[in-house]
């Protein structure tokens, strides 16, 4: 009698830590929140945050137009409003969204009102889609990058709208491992965005301005 009395007690026990341990895995997990930035090339600004320590996903897409559900032709080609964007999906009790931001100013070139580095037009400018919560963090973030640099900063804090994620082919584009034909020769999808990172001047026009405070620049 007292052996099963025993066993239903610690069987009882353990369902309790299971539940509890459920429960806060649950708890966690909604806890995540997203912050939506455009900064030239999506491929190079997911790249960038999928590194950054926190952050649980980058996903390259598009934002701040009016044509719903945009392909990746009709954004580029113009008369859609969107800008290449990111989503960056993070886990707020590891990294800040004030730490997200200065990071993102700084792997940038907001002085630059026509586009990023060598690509150019409204598509490729920068922006912040901030929510309802964010709104203080980027304008912080805004007014230090800027106090820092010395420099007008153009690139806007916009309220947060529908993020469209771009298809397939374009996510996590800098490590994928498919053949495809550039204009550098046939090389991995991986191998061809080291290279156009290169030739655009991203990292250099980034270390330019920011110097050793560029999170990113070499990546």
């Amino acid at each position: 009698m007292t052996t099963l009395r025993n066993i239903k007690t610690f069987s009882l026990g353990l369902m309790i830590v299971l539940g509890l341990a459920a429960q806060s895995k649950m708890s966690h997990a909604q806890e995540l929140k997203t912050l939506t930035v455009a900064g030239g090339c999506f491929w190079c600004v997911e790249a960038d945050f999928e590194k950054v320590s926190g952050v649980k996903e980058a996903v390259s897409g598009f934002a701040g137009g009016q044509v719903a559900n945009p392909t990746y032709k009709q954004v580029v080609k113009g008369g859609t409003g969107h800008l290449e964007a990111v989503q960056i999906t993070y886990d707020p009790a590891q990294v800040q969204v004030s730490t997200l931001l200065n990071m993102f100013f700084r792997s940038i070139d907001p002085t630059d009102a026509g586009g990023q580095f060598c690509d150019r037009g409204k598509t490729y400018t920068t922006a912040v889609f901030a929510t309802p919560d964010q709104v203080s963090a980027a304008n912080a973030a805004k007014a230090a990058a800027q106090a820092d640099l010395g420099q007008t900063i153009v690139t806007p804090i916009l309220t947060a709208d529908t993020f469209y994620p771009a298809d397939g082919y374009h996510q996590d584009y800098y490590k994928q491992s498919a053949i495809i034909l550039t204009r550098f020769g046939p090389k991995s999808k991986a191998k061809a965005y080291k290279a156009y990172r290169a030739a655009c001047g991203r990292d250099t026009r980034v270390k330019q301005l920011w110097g050793g405070a560029a999170p990113f620049a070499g990546s």
